[in-house]
């Protein structure tokens, strides 16, 4: 028998990846030869792919006073507004069949009143949240089921630019849909409204409702969840992104553990290296960032750091931009120890640094009292001349929300008490659970009193 020759197999190989619609036309076998598929594999994968649905419930009120919680209670007018629904799709992976525990995207979960998931054998079941971070966008959704496939985590870091993926998802609310392509780049950064970036890019086809989805290598392994495209048009045009599984599996994991990520933190602030800066600085070596400022009492500090020393590498992987040090710092766990490499005077020096968590920079309510769970406080940006406490989000139908919190509030005051900056609103409590926990808060320059 002639051996086919290996060019008409890369050929063959190409076509299956590119075009469906030749693919159904060629003949399963060339010359005795069976062509290469990807059918064997994603029989295996897409059990593990599934689709979300979520429900939000808006209010609708005829007045915007009906928002303003002191109006309310001053005029005892009733808080029952009227609603509409919203609906979204998406999709999820479960990477624990045995704990039913399935990663998507923040942003598909973001809000909702309800979860449901749909497994491709046409199951359907409840989902509950187990936690979100919205800096990844990544979360976890639990469902309660038997006999449910999974798909563990791979290791991202051995991925290549050129590497042949696969994305499996729900788009545009059509039913699991596969695509493929190539990693067309590493390392991306840019997206608007997420701290952490590190995206996988591909041209793979990723469109609305592929959020949440699978990106798999050709041995069948997850290597990253689809979250966002780039598109002046609203559908593909061959640029997604996806969040690799190491970081995936980091969040994961403290989402399972406490329900939210707890970030160690450097105590630093810092800014990338120009022109002027290297020649000021006098270094001729590329990457890296100049130290800013060094905040009292921090990891760093103690260390013996200050304003103007070059950051080089942390933990042996070596620092290109403030966002790559925002990444690495991200991805820290609280307790680590790890080796931070600078420049200072055009010499090179070390410092071993146990990452500590920076309580006075975010925290989660719940750990500051139960009627707080669902809000997420952070320090005001140093820049600003305001005082207090910022509110950067409250979870829907959470007590706070209900008490009439809202994002973007500022806290200047706890039981009466002035607060000047996170470090003074902990020193506030515990309240006693049979206390009234108040709070005033200032928005667009209003003063208003929440009770809790």
């Amino acid at each position: 028998m002639t051996r086919l020759p290996a060019w008409r197999f890369a050929l063959a190989f190409l076509i299956c990846m590119v075009t469906g619609v030749t693919v159904a036309a060629l003949p399963a076998e060339v010359d005795g030869q069976p062509l290469p598929s990807l059918a064997p594999i994603l029989e295996q994968v897409t059990p593990a792919v599934v689709n979300v649905h979520t429900r939000t419930r808006v209010q609708v009120r005829t007045s915007p006073f009906f928002d303003d919680p002191f109006f309310r209670r001053f005029f005892d007018m009733p808080a029952v507004p009227r609603e509409r629904v919203q609906q979204s799709l998406g999709s999820g992976v479960i990477v624990d069949g045995g704990e039913g525990l399935i990663l998507t995207n923040n942003h598909v979960i973001d809000g909702a009143d309800d979860i449901a998931v749909t497994l491709q054998d046409g199951r359907e079941y409840s989902a509950e949240l187990v936690g979100a971070d919205r800096d990844t966008d990544l979360a976890v959704i639990r469902i309660r089921a038997d006999q449910l496939d999974e798909l563990p985590l791979a290791d991202s870091e051995r991925l290549r630019v050129g590497d042949f993926v696969v994305a499996v998802g729900n788009p545009f609310g059509l039913g699991q849909t596969v695509t493929s392509g190539i990693v067309s780049a590493l390392g991306r950064s840019g997206l608007r409204g997420l701290e952490y970036q590190n995206f996988i890019q591909t041209d793979a086809s990723i469109n609305p409702g592929n959020s949440g989805g699978a990106l798999i290598d050709l041995a069948g392994r997850l290597i990253g969840i689809n979250t966002a495209i780039f598109t002046p048009s609203g559908g593909n045009v061959g640029i997604g992104f996806a969040i690799p599984a190491n970081t995936a599996s980091h969040v994961m994991a403290q989402l399972v553990e406490f329900g939210e990520v707890r970030r160690g933190s450097l105590g630093i602030e810092v800014q990338d290296l120009s022109t002027e800066l290297r020649d000021a600085l006098d270094i001729d070596a590329a990457g890296g960032v100049v130290v800013t400022r060094v905040r009292s009492g921090s990891a760093l500090a103690g260390a013996g750091l200050r304003a103007g020393d070059v950051i080089k590498s942390v933990d042996g992987r070596a620092i290109a931009n403030s966002q790559a040090l925002r990444n690495i710092e991200g991805l820290l766990s609280v307790g680590a120890q790890v080796v931070v490499t600078y420049l200072r005077d055009g010499r090179r020096g070390e410092v071993n640094v146990t990452i500590e968590e920076d309580l006075d920079a975010r925290i989660s309510g719940r750990r500051l009292d139960d009627r707080l769970d669902g809000v997420g406080l952070i320090r005001i940006p140093d820049r600003s001349r305001a005082s207090g406490v910022l509110v950067e989000e409250v979870r829907r139908n959470s007590h706070a929300w209900d008490a009439g919190l809202r994002a973007g509030d500022v806290i200047v005051a706890v039981n009466r008490q002035a607060v000047r900056h996170l470090g003074e609103m902990r020193s506030q409590f515990p309240v006693p659970g049979d206390r009234e926990l108040s709070l005033e808060i200032r928005r667009r320059g209003v003063a208003y009193l929440v009770l809790l």
